[in-house]
């Protein structure tokens, strides 16, 4: 793979080259990629869904807004690093094309933004609730009506496939969904594979997948026109990472092994004294201890050891960055970042302590059993309704169900996969409270 193919500026529909020489330097191609995204009616929804403890009716916790907001920082400022390196290597991307660090950052700090954008209320349990209706509840009915990569599309829906499409898919009068740049797609897409074969290697890329058989296309013109290298040499769709995915991927692995913890310890769940000592193993080797001990309350004190232990984190990443950058542009460096850091050991420490203490919490196993039934009771509602539609069998409540139903999701003239793909994206944009009102709605308990 080539650096130069893959900071492209190209988005969908262009009909010219878009050269960075010459761009504006006061909007950026990739500048704007930030706003579109952040302007996004599907990226304002973020406010109100879950990071770690769904339904939370806390200030302490994070959102998967807030989550996305500190993992583009933190994105940035890896991109920046990274790309001062990888100018140094490269100096034609500077010299000849115009290319400059900030650039880097930008594609980065875009592509971590949109990293959760996709993903349904409830967290990941959301993902796994789509799933399970289709693989064990109600929705095995459809399973005939659907080929196997379709039937594995929605038994493993995926919030990365998901964000795909929202970034991509076209409609009436939008043309190429929110029309980023080609490169920060690229470095968005986490698993540029389709859903089967389900996890073929153990290459990281291989861990899920990310596009459904409807966005089939759009993906294929994207990892083409980015030169992504193929590994595959059956039919199946799979390619290697944009090498810039790697730096996304650390971001968010870096704000959800701190913050997550810091979550932990701000709801009682982890006490201030044993997580200090687990941060502070992270951090001995920088830290101001007459700073430290002169901190009196335990805000000050975390946020202290947050920043270090970040800070300790991207310089880190972006060292192990550089030092395999041959391998992850030539698609054969096969493991996340921070898997090779070498405070491994510490980060470990910290996510068993996190997965025991916070996510096997019960504040969270109750509220995520809660979520399984809102999602699997609203899925079954919806699907009836509209196959009942497709079939011209629509009862008056279905009628009524559909007449609550967005336009975007209403399609019934197409196939079944369409129909339950569109209903799944339909959940899987809904907050956490709007869940909660529907299903209360279609339970009769609002009334």
């Amino acid at each position: 793979m080539n650096w130069s193919v893959l900071l492209s500026l190209k988005r969908y529909g262009d009909k010219n080259k878009r050269l960075r020489k010459e761009q504006d330097d006061t909007r950026l191609g990739f500048e704007v990629d930030y706003d579109r995204i952040i302007f996004s009616a599907a990226f304002r929804s973020l406010q109100d869904k879950t990071q770690v403890i769904p339904l939370s009716k806390t200030d302490f916790v994070h959102t998967r807004l807030t989550h996305s907001l500190e993992v583009s920082v933190v994105g940035r400022s890896l991109g920046r690093i990274a790309g001062k390196k990888i100018l140094e290597k490269h100096p034609h991307l500077k010299d000849s094309l115009g290319y400059r660090f900030n650039d880097f950052g930008a594609i980065v700090a875009a592509a971590a933004l949109a990293h959760d954008i996709g993903n349904p209320p409830f967290g990941h349990s959301g993902e796994k609730a789509i799933g399970e209706f289709f693989k064990n509840g109600m929705g095995q009915k459809y399973r005939t009506f659907l080929s196997d990569v379709e039937y594995q599309d929605i038994i493993d829906f995926e919030g990365n496939a998901n964000g795909f499409r929202l970034l991509t898919q076209s409609r009436d009068g939008v043309e190429g969904g929110l029309r980023l740049s080609y490169a920060t797609i690229g470095a968005f897409m986490k698993y540029p594979k389709e859903s089967l074969p389900k996890k073929p290697t153990q290459h990281i890329a291989d861990k899920k997948f990310g596009f459904f058989q409807s966005g089939k296309e759009d993906f294929e013109e994207i990892a083409s026109t980015l030169e992504l290298s193929s590994r595959n040499n059956n039919s199946e769709i799979s390619y290697a990472r944009h090498p810039l995915t790697y730096l996304v991927e650390a971001a968010d692995d870096i704000c959800y092994t701190i913050i997550d913890f810091e979550d932990g310890i701000n709801l009682g769940l982890i006490s201030e004294d044993y997580a200090l000592e687990y941060l502070i193993k992270l951090v001995r080797e920088k830290i101001n201890t007459k700073k430290y001990n002169a901190l009196s309350f335990q805000e000050d004190r975390l946020s202290y050891l947050r920043a270090l232990a970040i800070n300790t984190l991207i310089t880190d990443a972006a060292a192990t960055f550089d030092a395999n950058e041959e391998k992850i542009l030539n698609g054969t460096f096969d493991t996340s970042l921070l898997e090779k850091s070498k405070f491994k050991a510490q980060i470990e420490d910290i996510i068993a302590l996190s997965i025991e203490k916070i996510y096997n919490s019960n504040e969270v196993i109750e509220k995520e059993i809660a979520g399984y039934r809102i999602i699997s009771d609203i899925l079954e509602v919806y699907t009836s309704a509209l196959i009942r539609k497709k079939e011209h069998k629509a009862s008056n409540y279905d009628t009524l169900i559909l007449q609550t139903l967005p336009e975007l999701y209403k399609n019934t003239e197409t196939s079944v996969y369409e129909i339950l793909l569109n209903a799944c994206c339909f959940i899987a944009s809904l907050s956490d409270s709007a869940a909660v009102h529907i299903h209360n709605k279609i339970m009769g308990k609002s009334l």
